[in-house]
């Protein structure tokens, strides 16, 4: 059966305190939106997003990322709640998926549980130890009753363990028939998409419940909920990857963006942060270092090493507190205490501590080049644009401004001098 899915993401989200759409609040490295768009996208091929709440930059940050996606504007002063937001949408499959933008832990297999069997609707439910402030999902012979608000619930009802989790598989001719018969008759002078539930009921159409875990329909209202969720999914892409072999100490204290990817024989040591789309390749990522956008290969950074976007080490040792930044470093050994931004770097040469790239000048970035079999001494400032070609070697506390020939010995330091008993006459007792 052909399946489209419709997003609701047009809430304002003001229990986030934020400024930023609320859909738009990163998990793992990316919009907790886009989370619920590539699960849509690994069973429909027909999006729609309802956007009403700062629905431009939504948009637009959607359209950055995606290709294809439907969008409709709420009209929320006019037809308000979940339903409203429905009104108007249109789908072109049987069947209609409705998702909650700010569920990010959904999962494909949970969207193709509640795509299949041949019930009119399908409706996600969760079981609870304690439903207390839910309202109560009433179930008989396999099909959903009514939902009941706990205010409105009997004795009987209350001890129902079973909630609503808040998505439906509808079918699509019966959501363009339902939808435009909502009403907003109630205290809050709201359209309820569960009010479709007893229309459903009422002309004796199957609803059928599906239950979930509530762990992957948790949705995400506060900056609390936002960190909950941080935790699981990190847990989950963790889990997935030593699953394929990556080795990590302490893994709880390890941050891996959900867009990294690691091959071969790779090993994370705890504090390590891996940032953005990070390539890792057989490679030892040491404690608190940070990985920010690299491709690292054949390679160990840290302890405490910062590895910034843009940069590429293959066959490299980056030592602690060495940060590397837009470089390309190929069999390269920097053991501490270095700045390398905007550079190449050979294989065989070394970087000696306190070593610096002048890359700028306050209003322009600019390149250092440095071959191979090149020692660079401590202390040096390399003041780009420079070149350094194969076979050099600068000694400590050089300053290099300019470009050098092969085989040549680099060095500028002011000459050493010494007072005799300069210390004695100094401190020399009253």
């Amino acid at each position: 059966m052909s399946i489209s899915v419709v997003i609701l993401a047009a809430g304002q989200g003001t229990r986030m305190k934020s400024t930023t759409p609320k859909v738009l609040h990163k998990i793992s490295g990316k919009s907790m939106l886009f989370h619920a768009i590539d699960a849509a996208k690994e069973v429909s091929d027909d999006i729609t997003v309802v956007l009403y709440h700062q629905a431009e930059r939504i948009q637009k940050e959607i359209e950055t990322h995606y290709e294809g996606i439907h969008f409709h504007r709420q009209d929320a002063q006019k037809f308000p709640g979940t339903g409203g937001a429905m009104k108007g949408v249109k789908t072109k499959n049987e069947r209609t998926l409705i998702l909650n933008g700010d569920m990010p832990l959904i999962t494909k297999d949970s969207l193709l549980a509640l795509t299949s069997g041949d019930a009119d609707i399908n409706m996600s439910v969760i079981t609870l130890q304690d439903p207390t402030g839910y309202g109560r999902v009433i179930i008989e012979k396999g099909n959903v009753l009514e939902i009941v608000e706990q205010k409105d619930c009997n004795h009987t009802q209350l001890l129902t363990q079973t909630v609503n989790a808040g998505i439906y598989a509808v079918d699509t001719a019966l959501l363009e028939k339902y939808i435009p018969a909502l009403h907003n008759h109630n205290a809050q002078k709201e359209y309820y998409l569960t009010d479709i539930i007893k229309m459903a009921v009422d002309e004796g159409k199957s609803v059928h419940p599906v239950y979930v875990e509530e762990e992957e329909f948790k949705g995400v209202n506060s900056k609390l909920d936002l960190a909950d969720a941080e935790e699981i999914l990190q847990r989950r892409i963790k889990t997935e990857w030593m699953k394929h072999g990556v080795s990590m100490r302490l893994p709880e204290t390890i941050y891996i963006d959900c867009r990294a990817t690691f091959e071969g024989e790779c090993m994370l040591e705890n504090g390590v942060s891996i940032q953005g789309a990070s390539r890792i390749i057989n490679s030892h990522i040491k404690t608190h270092s940070v990985i920010e956008d690299a491709h690292i290969e054949n390679s160990d950074v840290g302890p405490m090493g910062r590895v910034r976007p843009d940069s590429k080490l293959i066959d490299t040792h980056i030592g602690n507190f060495v940060e590397v930044k837009k470089s390309t470093l190929l069999g390269v050994k920097a053991g501490h205490l270095a700045y390398i931004g905007d550079a190449t770097i050979n294989e065989g040469s070394n970087i000696g501590a306190g070593v610096i790239t002048c890359n700028y000048d306050g209003k322009h970035k600019y390149q250092t080049h440095i071959g191979k079999n090149v020692f660079v001494g401590s202390d040096t400032q390399l003041v780009a644009p420079v070149t350094i070609p194969d076979d050099v070697m600068i000694a400590a506390g050089t300053t290099v401004t300019k470009d050098v020939d092969s085989g040549d010995l680099v060095l500028s330091r002011s000459p050493q001098k010494s007072i005799k008993n300069f210390f004695y006459t100094f401190f020399k007792k009253a």
